[in-house]
């Protein structure tokens, strides 16, 4: 009988150990998106990115037609000084746009098949920079703070993505 209530208190000891895990990972996940700034070959600014493989031979994360929206509003980019933007979408060295607009593509029942969407990608390179310049929150206007830094030439200071 003692293996039992030994077995018994193993699986209550490891089931009340995963449920402290997962409240430790949930409020770890709850930190806020970083601010990218980016620049880019051309104006993208109206297109929805999606991630592309290293090699850029196929798309590995797309957003369905209800991520397209950040706070409320379509997820379109916010223009900075010297052709910079910030990003409200979740660009990264590896994103490409497609030649579907944040409008277009919010208004669409079922995403294209990744085939469909490949095809449809304007550049699979357009970035000629990318910074990430850490928590969003960490700004208290974010717009102004950031074109502050763009200014005084600071984005340097930042972690170069691209």
């Amino acid at each position: 009988m003692k293996p039992v209530t030994l077995f018994a208190a193993v699986m209550v000891f490891s089931i009340m150990t995963a449920c402290k895990t997962k409240q430790a990972t949930t409020g770890a996940s709850k930190s806020t998106a970083p601010a990218i700034v980016y620049k880019t070959k051309a104006d993208y600014s109206k297109y929805v990115p999606v991630t592309l493989s290293a090699d850029k031979s196929s798309i590995v994360a797309y957003p369905s037609a209800k991520d397209v929206y950040y706070n409320g509003k379509l997820a379109y980019p916010t223009a900075l000084q010297n052709g910079y933007f910030l990003d409200n979408r979740g660009i990264g060295p590896n994103s490409a746009f497609l030649k579907l607009t944040y409008e277009e593509y919010s208004k669409m029942s079922d995403v294209p098949a990744l085939a469909s969407l490949y095809n449809q990608i304007l550049e699979k390179d357009p970035f000629t920079e990318i910074y990430n310049l850490g928590d969003r929150t960490r700004f208290k206007d974010e717009v102004a703070d950031i074109n502050k830094i763009i200014a005084k030439g600071g984005l340097k200071k930042f972690t170069k993505v691209k």
